[in-house]
C-alpha cells in the first residue's frame, strides 16, 4: 500500500509538456419539469429537468439523456447501463449501487454527490468534471477516462482496473486506496492530489505526473516493487 502527501492544487507550476484535461461547458436551455412518470429503457429526455425525483430501483438502461439537469434525485439500485448522458449536470445526487455499466458520459458535470458502489465498468466519460462530494467504492474497470477532472471530492478504493485514462487531473481530490491495476496513463496529473493511496498498481503509474514530495513517500514501495533493498550503513 502506497500513500502519499498533498500535492499542492495542481494548477500551477504544471510539468512542461503535460497536457491539461478539457473542462465541459455546459450551457443549459430552459427545460420542462419530468411529467413524475418511472424511467423507460431506452427513453428519451431532451430538455428536461429531474427535481429530487426518486428513481430509486428504476430501469432507465439504454436511455438518453441530453440537455438535462438532475438535481437532488435519489439513484439506489438505478438501472442506467448503456445510458448516454450528454450536457448534463447532476447536482446532489445521492444513492447506493446505481448501475452506469457502459454508459457514455460526455460533457457532464456531476457535483457534490453522495454515491456507493456505483457501476460504470466499461463506461466512456469524455469532458467530465466530478466537483465535491464523496464516492465510496467507484467501479470503473475497463472504462475509458478522456479529458475529466475530480475536483474537491473524495474517492474511496476507486477500481481503476484495467482502465485508460488519457488528461485526466486529480486537484484538491483525496484518493485513496486506488486499485490501478491494469491501468493505462497519459498525461494524468496525480500532483493536486491532497492525500493518495494506492491499493495496487504502483508499477502503473507510467503515463502520470507526481509531485516531489509524492515520489519521497512512494519510494519505499517503488524500491520494493523493483526488488531493492534499502539498509542504512553500519558504523
Amino acid at each position: 500500500m502506497a500513500r502519499t502527501r498533498a500535492g499542492g492544487t495542481g494548477g500551477a507550476g504544471r510539468a512542461a509538456g503535460v497536457k491539461r484535461a478539457r473542462r465541459p461547458e455546459v450551457r443549459l436551455p430552459a427545460l420542462e419539469p419530468f411529467d413524475g412518470g418511472g424511467l423507460e429503457p431506452d427513453g428519451d429526455y431532451d430538455g428536461v429537468e429531474f427535481g429530487g425525483t426518486d428513481l430509486a430501483g428504476q430501469d432507465g438502461g439504454g436511455a438518453r439523456f441530453m440537455d438535462c439537469a438532475l438535481t437532488g434525485c435519489a439513484l439506489d439500485e438505478t438501472r442506467l447501463d448503456h445510458a448516454r448522458l450528454l450536457d448534463t449536470v447532476l447536482t446532489g445526487i445521492r444513492g447506493v449501487g446505481t448501475r452506469l455499466a457502459e454508459a457514455t458520459l460526455r460533457d457532464v458535470e456531476l457535483v457534490d454527490a453522495r454515491l456507493g458502489g456505483t457501476q460504470l465498468h466499461g463506461a466512456v466519460l469524455e469532458r467530465v468534471v466530478v466537483r465535491g462530494g464523496k464516492i465510496d467504492y467507484l467501479n470503473l474497470r475497463q472504462a475509458r477516462l478522456r479529458d475529466v477532472v475530480f475536483e474537491s471530492c473524495v474517492l474511496v478504493e476507486p477500481d481503476f482496473g484495467g482502465a485508460r485514462l488519457e488528461r485526466v487531473e486529480f486537484v484538491d481530490c483525496a484518493l485513496r486506496s486506488a486499485d490501478l491495476t491494469g491501468v493505462t496513463l497519459t498525461d494524468v496529473d496525480l500532483r493536486g492530489a491532497t492525500e493518495l493511496t494506492l491499493a495496487a498498481g504502483v508499477d502503473r503509474l507510467a503515463g502520470a505526473v507526481i509531485s516531489a514530495g509524492q515520489l519521497f513517500d512512494l519510494a519505499p514501495v517503488l524500491a520494493a516493487r523493483l526488488g531493492i533493498r534499502v539498509e542504512g550503513m553500519e558504523s
